[in-house]
């Protein structure tokens, strides 16, 4: 559809102008349908004024561009991603795109951020991990002393959920937010890490893409889309799996070994296309603590016995590993809204930030260090976790509608569950080409006979 004005000179199409280029189309969204986009006036709702034409031009360009909507200068809710609708002279509440770029840059919401919230103290770090340590080596000490099949789901749960802490604090080594020394980041990185059997350095340098960009559909390394045409590819058991409960929240190790559908390569593997060969040293020091670790717990094993192993081990782990992809998933996806991901010139550093959500954790906030504070952590992963909360606070004013306030947790977060499982009866694929592309589901997976 197009927009035409009556000039001097007779009907002809209203000039197009753009904020910035836009190249592509825009998928399965709600706001995705052309609107017609008017001048904001201070003047009465139906006293709509566009500028004066110069001359009158014999040639005209009759040709209809409809890749995108037709706009002409906008006013201050088109600048907050607000789109103002007047049909008729009737206008309609604003409506919020979350795929429109944003008013604002990166500098200004670092700006917000009071500068104390930037320092790192490695003292202070050092104590997160220390509490962590005691508290996990007093759990295992207490769960072998009672031995009771009372005691041990419960051990199960505290201790799964440890590891995962210690996982956390390994991450903020490897964004260098735990502290200014490199050696000491990589020092206590590969303590973490390695007693929890990830490869330290091999997934620092793939969160590290994860981060540099988040949003991308194809350039993503973490919980990203998949294209239609790799989704359709995939075999029915493989797409069960990736899709239904709680086999997605099993996948950690399967993906440390040998990735996403779609890619390859392996964090063990110093030669894998996940790094370059300046970073051969350091993944084959990680994959070395590794196989360490891996060796002792096969040795403790026979000292202790499988079965002892396993209860002390072996089910925390697996309740680590099922913490690690429900948090990470949910970081990217589950919101009631759907958010966009982007392609080409559409994606910017900041554009895939935003699409990140902050998620409510209860009583967990505080024993995960608040990982759950997830935007800002994704813009400036240098903010320490101790200073997270307030960051996040300070920018909201700046963020605006691109935050998004997540809903508030009871003591323990069950409420996170249903948000889990309705996205992935859901969110399965997106289309191959699109610039800005919203998630699309498989019939046969959501229930539904038709797509959304």
């Amino acid at each position: 559809m197009a927009s035409w004005v009556l000039s001097e000179c007779g009907i002809r199409p209203l000039p197009q102008i753009y904020t910035r280029p836009r190249t592509g189309h825009i998928s399965n969204s709600r706001n995705n349908h052309s609107r017609i986009r008017f001048f904001h006036s201070n003047q009465s709702k139906t006293d709509l004024k566009f500028r004066e034409p110069i001359g009158c031009s014999k040639e005209r360009n009759w040709a209809l561009k409809v890749s995108a909507p037709l706009r002409v200068a906008y006013g201050e809710e088109e600048e907050r991603g607000e789109i103002i609708n007047r049909v008729n002279g009737v206008e309609e509440q604003p409506e919020f795109d979350p795929g429109a770029p944003p008013p604002f840059k990166l500098a200004d919401i670092r700006a917000a951020i009071p500068k104390h919230c930037w320092v790192k103290d490695p003292w202070r770090s050092m104590s997160y991990v220390v509490r962590d340590v005691i508290v996990v080596c007093g759990l295992a000490a207490a769960a072998a002393y009672l031995n009771n099949w009372v005691v041990w789901p419960l051990y199960w749960a505290a201790q799964g959920t440890m590891f995962w802490a210690l996982f956390v604090l390994g991450h903020d080594c490897g964004h260098g937010s735990f502290s200014n020394n490199p050696k000491l980041n990589s020092v206590v990185g590969h303590l973490l890490h390695s007693s929890i059997l990830v490869p330290y350095h091999g997934w620092r340098i793939s969160h590290r893409t994860h981060h540099q960009n988040h949003g991308h559909v194809e350039n993503d390394e973490s919980w990203h889309p998949l294209p239609e045409r790799i989704y359709k590819n995939l075999d029915v058991v493989t797409r069960m799996l990736r899709f239904t409960v709680p086999f997605p929240m099993l996948a950690y190790p399967f993906y440390l070994w040998s990735r996403s559908p779609g890619k390859t390569g392996s964090h063990f593997d110093p030669s894998s296309d996940l790094f370059v060969p300046s970073e051969r040293k350091n993944v084959i020091t990680s994959t070395i603590c590794w196989t360490a670790m891996a060796a002792l717990l096969v040795g403790l094993s026979f000292v202790m016995g499988p079965i002892q192993m396993l209860k002390l081990y072996g089910v925390p782990y697996w309740i680590f590993v099922m913490w690690l992809d429900f948090v990470t998933y949910l970081h990217h996806h589950g919101h009631d809204d759907k958010l966009p991901w982007y392609r080409g010139k559409e994606w910017s550093y900041l554009r895939g930030g935003l699409t990140t959500l902050d998620r409510d954790y209860g009583w967990i906030n505080n024993i995960h260090h608040d990982i759950g504070t997830h935007v800002i952590h994704h813009l400036f992963p240098q903010i320490p976790h101790y200073h997270l909360i307030e960051a996040t606070e300070a920018a909201k004013p700046v963020l605006g509608k691109y935050y998004r306030e997540p809903k508030g947790s009871g003591p323990l977060p069950f409420h996170l569950i249903g948000s889990l499982v309705r996205s992935l009866k859901k969110d399965h694929y997106v289309n191959d080409t699109d610039e800005i592309v919203y998630y699309q589901s498989d019939p046969q997976l959501s229930g539904s006979s038709n797509s959304k």
